[in-house]
């Protein structure tokens, strides 16, 4: 049926960007290794207007411990370096005039646990939007079936595509939080 198709894509669509979602934000914490999407939401007050870093500069790791923010205007670099100092990546920039240099600090025990804590929030936020996500598609099948518009049997197959597309995205997103785990607990 057309119209039951078109609902599983839509939730094969929006699960999809579930998981992408939760890939992003798992980039974003800080493993103890220097990665240049530490600083994605990182936004600077420049000229007046909240602009991500990313557009004011190009952020670059020369060694494994090491981020480089070097800004396209000279100008900025204060700012820069100021929203950077204020953010909860917890790292102190250093500045040359042309540059800024951000050394990541080696993670003690108890700050990878806190941070595995972190993941395990961010994995979880992840699954609870897919389950969402098959939650409004499930009740929406009920619903074509209440109508009559669609057949017990449509319903059925519908629902067990559902949940396999279910199971499939909330794996993706376990691979990816044991994948950021290990990234962590590495020392």
């Amino acid at each position: 049926m057309a119209l039951i198709d078109e609902m599983l894509e839509d939730a094969k669509g929006r699960m999809t960007k579930s998981v992408d979602s939760t890939r992003g934000e798992l980039a974003t914490v800080r493993t103890g290794r220097a990665s240049p999407h530490l600083l994605d939401r990182i936004v600077v007050d420049y000229y007046g207007n909240p602009t991500p870093l990313k557009q004011l500069a190009n952020v670059a790791t020369t060694d494994a411990r090491l981020l480089t923010v070097t800004p396209f205007d000279k100008g900025s670099l204060g700012g820069v370096e100021k929203a950077i100092s204020e953010s909860d990546v917890g790292l102190t920039p250093s500045n040359d005039g042309n540059v800024i240099r951000l050394r990541i600090p080696e993670l003690t025990e108890e700050r990878r646990k806190e941070m595995v804590k972190v993941v395990h929030g961010v994995a979880e936020e992840g699954r609870v939007a897919i389950r969402n996500v098959r939650r409004d598609v499930m009740s929406d099948l009920r619903e074509l079936k209440k109508e009559g518009e669609a057949g017990e049997d449509d319903e059925r197959r519908a629902e067990a595509n559902l949940q396999k597309q279910t199971d499939d995205a909330i794996a993706e997103i376990d691979t990816l939080l044991k994948g950021k785990e290990e990234e962590i607990l590495e020392v």
